[in-house]
């Protein structure tokens, strides 16, 4: 499949992922809209110019967090990523705004690292598996 084609939806978490996950939104009084695949988000500002797909260089800025508020990784200053290399939640979500968009994505495991653990570099266990994440991110800009 020619990834510049991409169906946000194909790739989907399982309903108790989904289900976990409304429980989270729940519990925390966070209000978000539920996304064809599972994962919920909030656009906060939506941004004005040219969209990114799932093909696009992307400059961002961003913050990911576990639902225990516990920061795992940030970047203050804009970064540059290939959207078809990083995780679904974010080639679902990103494409969502323009430049100078701001999107929270609260991300079920299967659309974030799944059962993988991410460590750091010194060996320590940083994003433990099944984890659901929640990542800000500012779209600067779409290359």
């Amino acid at each position: 499949m020619n990834q510049c084609n991409y169906d946000a939806c194909a790739i989907a978490a399982p309903a108790s992922e989904i289900t976990q996950l409304e429980a989270y939104l729940s519990s925390a009084s966070i209000t978000a809209t539920k996304h064809c695949s599972g994962m919920y988000y909030t656009i906060d500002v939506a941004g004005s110019g040219s969209s990114a797909t799932a093909c696009s260089t992307v400059g961002v800025k961003y913050k990911g967090q576990l639902t225990n508020g516990t920061i795992f990784d940030q970047a203050t200053t804009p970064v540059t990523f290939s959207l078809n290399n990083l995780i679904e939640a974010w080639k679902k979500g990103i494409p969502m705004l323009k430049p100078g968009g701001k999107i929270k994505l609260y991300c079920p495991p299967t659309l974030a690292y799944g059962s993988q653990v991410v460590r750091d570099n010194a060996g320590n266990t940083v994003i433990p598996a099944n984890s659901i994440l929640i990542f800000e991110v500012e779209l600067t800009n779409v290359y």
